[in-house]
């Protein structure tokens, strides 16, 4: 209760607000039909050199204000999807009111092509890199191939990574929760066209909790009036197993009230195969190898749906409310391999075969409630609170069977296991948003309380008899209270732009297991410092410093202490002993004409979390753990460049020269110390064409390349995507109809690999990347309306992703 009243204290000693001499500029923005243009971007300049100060956005009638304007004489310009108006001049001597700004819609017609778009554009900020896709061609597919062609954004493992490191993912700063393959449906059928910018934050400044990688915020349009929207919206999918989604949303907006609910179903089945090789070694080298052949296929059909709910008891009050459910019954795995057993000069030993049959249930509901008020002049006050319950029920049933080199049964081995688990999460916190004279404040605290329950029953199997075997069945409870306290305040000169912040954690958790009977205590009280530099020199130079320290916690099924078997010489076992790792992340930019970008960065992982595999070789095992590496650090140098070919024609290329590293406890290798490193490249070059006279008929040609990557204890061989979409629109819209080929040259999946002291293994996946997809959307009512939908902002949900 100290502590808590300590954090109480912090934050009501935060002022809310001082006054200083400034003063407003406000006005509309017209076309040259004298009609409204909605979202444009307004822009106050330097009038020696046209010298950005200060910017905003009309709203959705056209009408802008900019706030805390010191006295003097400026240009004011507007501008929207390329054109602009006349810049005018102005004095800021009091509250200025100007009539309107009018900015003419120019359409250029070359050679039969009518360049309707314009296109992408990428903008440095003081925290984060802005990358306008807005009306671009960008915007032709899903979320999903938006975020793939974003500058810095990488795809490993159908896993979104930005440096090396694994991306939150956040909707109108909204965090997702959903598990990693979970999310990749969603975007999928969520159409880029409803995307305005995708945001990257590499170092997320300290209102952001301090768990957690690079954050990629997704912005939506906004396109605000009264009345009724829906659409129905369906994707048939073609790879090993056709597949495809059904979903409809609907939203209804009053002066007051604002409802959205949606629903998506998703049945699918997926075909994965993968090719293991392990080598095991003893004191004269390689005496047995293991070549397995392993085929799953799964099915489920998963059910989503949303509700969110603003109420407006007036223009400074806000209530909101947003509710999910995702459902995934009966899941099934069915696995088979076959696995060769061969001596050191190749001759058949044995044989053995596994059939592996999986069903799960997971559920997974969260509701999250919102109070704001809105100061009469600039920033709000917010009270939040949120729950979550996570439920996962898995059985397994195994069978092996064992062969002579002749093909002759030899024994069997059978065993049945029982999970399931439990998370509960409650979070409660207050944020304040305001000023201390000229400097832009953030503060406020937080706490958060996490309850996980976790079990699983092992049983051999003797003559079709299930018998109990305590050593491999264990119950984990895991409880964990987080209070903190954060503090962001930002400035803005005539060329320089500056934020600066803090957070306080005080961390309780404790774990208990049954079977090994110990109880893992941890407390601990850290401080999460940041800071952000930008100079901009002129309109052709800019310059970015930044810094974080973060930290990373331990999922919460990483620390069950369970085993999930492929078979029972090959599994994955949780870690109980897991810590927090810390780390701190450098960032250097120089921005040459807005169009080229140059980034340096260091990265000290500290103790990381990693996945590891280790082969014992005197048993004839493979496993893989969670652990603690000693240390580990990631550095590299990025470049990415967007150019207009021709005004129908943008190509996107984007570079990055990277090393990672890696020095970890080899376990079965007396505990020696290993490094696993990697030095890399990434190059990304992408097409965005315009096709049609109108603008309606879109396309993509992209080319991604990647020479290795480092996982964990393996190291990744090359991987090449060359990927290929269209998109038609018609009926002003109201239809859109798109078709996409990925992994056109199959050169996507590769080989991963550990190899090093008495460790050669590796293993090759074949998920399903080679795929045409058919999407169909079509709107009714007023499709225009912007909807309320957003993604619920809990942090400590993101620990619930399997893996």
């Amino acid at each position: 209760m100290r502590r808590v009243s300590l954090l109480l204290i912090l934050f009501l000693l935060c002022p809310i607000a001082l006054i200083a001499q400034v003063y407003s500029v406000s006005g509309t923005v017209r076309d040259g039909n004298g009609q409204m243009v909605s979202y444009a971007n307004v822009f106050l300049l330097q009038p020696s050199d046209s010298t950005l100060l200060k910017g905003t956005s009309a709203d959705e009638k056209g009408q802008f204000v900019l706030n805390k304007v010191s006295p003097g004489t400026y240009l004011l310009k507007a501008s929207y999807i390329g054109n602009a108006s006349r810049a005018i001049g102005i004095d800021v001597l009091k509250d200025v009111k100007i009539g309107a700004l009018i900015i003419d819609q120019n359409v250029e017609v070359l050679q039969e092509v009518v360049v309707t778009s314009k296109q992408p554009v990428i903008e440095r900020k003081a925290d984060r890199l802005v990358f306008n896709v807005e009306n671009t061609v960008v915007s032709q597919g899903s979320s999903w191939e938006v975020l793939q062609r974003t500058p810095g954004v990488i795809t490993v493992q159908e896993e979104l990574q930005v440096r090396n490191q694994q991306a939150v993912v956040y909707i109108n700063d909204r965090r997702s929760r959903l598990a990693t393959d979970e999310l990749k449906d969603l975007l999928e059928n969520y159409p880029g066209q409803y995307i305005k910018s995708v945001e990257i934050i590499n170092n997320p400044p300290a209102r952001y909790d301090a768990e957690g990688g690079p954050v990629i915020n997704i912005v939506t349009s906004k396109n605000i009036s009264l009345g009724y929207k829906g659409n129905v919206n369906g994707s048939y999918t073609q790879a090993v197993f056709p597949k495809y989604t059904l979903g409809t949303s609907h939203f209804y907006k009053t002066e007051k009230l604002n409802v959205f609910t949606s629903y998506s179903l998703g049945p699918r089945k997926d075909f994965k195969g993968l090719e293991n090789q392990i080598n095991f070694i003893d004191s004269d080298g390689i005496f047995s190898r293991w070549d397995t052949n392993f085929d799953r296929i799964s099915e489920v059909t998963t059910h989503n749906a949303l509700l969110n709910v603003d109420y407006n008891f007036d223009s400074r009050n806000e209530i909101s409310f947003a509710g999910s459910f995702l459902k995934s019954p009966d899941k099934s795995f069915d696995n088979f391999q076959r696995t060769e057993i061969r001596s050191a000069a190749q001759v058949l030993d044995s044989t053995f075969t596994t059939q592996s049959d999986l069903l799960e249930n997971q559920d997974n509901f969260s509701g999250d409630l919102t109070y704001t008020h809105n100061f009469k002049n600039y920033g709000n006050f917010k009270l939040n609170g949120h729950y979550t319950r996570f439920s996962l029920d898995r059985t397994q049933d195994a069978q092996s069977d064992y062969f002579d080199p002749q093909g002759q049964f030899m024994r069997r081995f059978s065993f049945f296991t029982d999970a399931e688990q439990t998370v509960k999460i409650y979070t409660a916190q207050a944020d304040l948003t305001s000023t201390l004279g000229t400097v832009n404040l953030e503060t406020g605290i937080k706490g958060s309380f996490i309850d996980s329950q976790s079990g699983q029953e092992y049983f051999d199997i003797d003559n079709d008899v299930p018998i109990p075997n305590p050593g491999l069945s264990d119950d984990y409870l895991y409880d964990e209270n987080v209070y903190a306290a954060y503090l962001d305040l930002s400035k803005d000169w005539e060329k320089w732009s500056v934020k600066s912040g803090l957070r306080a954690e005080h961390t309780q958790s404790s774990g208990f297991s049954r079977t090994l009977s110990e109880i893992n205590n941890l407390e601990y009280f850290e401080l999460f410092p940041s800071l952000y530099v930008l100079y901009t020199a002129n309109e052709n130079h800019s310059f970015a410093f930044d810094y974080s320290r973060k930290v990373n916690r331990p999922r919460y099924e990483d620390l069950n202490p369970f085993r999930y078997f492929i078979n029972e010489n090959n599994f994955i076992e949780g870690n109980p002993e897991l810590v927090p790792s810390f780390s701190n992340n450098f960032n250097i930019n120089y921005t040459l004409k807005g169009e080229f970008f140059f980034d340096v960065y260091y990265r000290d992982n500290g103790r990381y979390i990693s996945t590891l595999a280790f082969q014992d070789n005197e048993n004839l095992i493979l496993r893989d753990i969670t652990q603690n590496v000693l240390e580990s650090t990631s550095y590299g140098f990025d470049f990415n460049y967007g150019k207009s070919i021709l005004d129908w024609w943008y190509l996107y290329s984007y570079i990055s020269i990277f090393h990672e590293d890696e020095t970890f406890v080899a376990l079965e290798s007396d505990n020696q110390i290993a490094v696993n490193e990697v030095d890399g490249v990434y190059i990304d070059l992408t097409n965005y064409l315009t096709l049609s006279r109108d603008g309606t008929f879109k396309g993509e040609l992209g080319f991604t390349y990647l020479s290795g990557f480092l996982q964990g204890s393996y190291v990744q061989d090359e991987s090449t995507n060359l990927t290929l979409g269209l998109r038609k629109s018609f009926w002003e819209k109201r239809m859109l109809l798109s078709l996409q080929f990925n992994d056109i040259l199959n050169k996507f999946n590769s080989r991963i690999t550990s190899r090093y002291l008495n460790q050669d293994n590796s293993y090759f996946a074949r998920p399903e990347t080679q795929y045409v997809r058919l999407g169909l959307t079509i709107n009714f009512g007023n499709f225009r309306l912007e909807d309320n939908q957003r993604e619920i902002d809990k942090m400590e949900r993101d620990r619930l992703t399997p893996k």
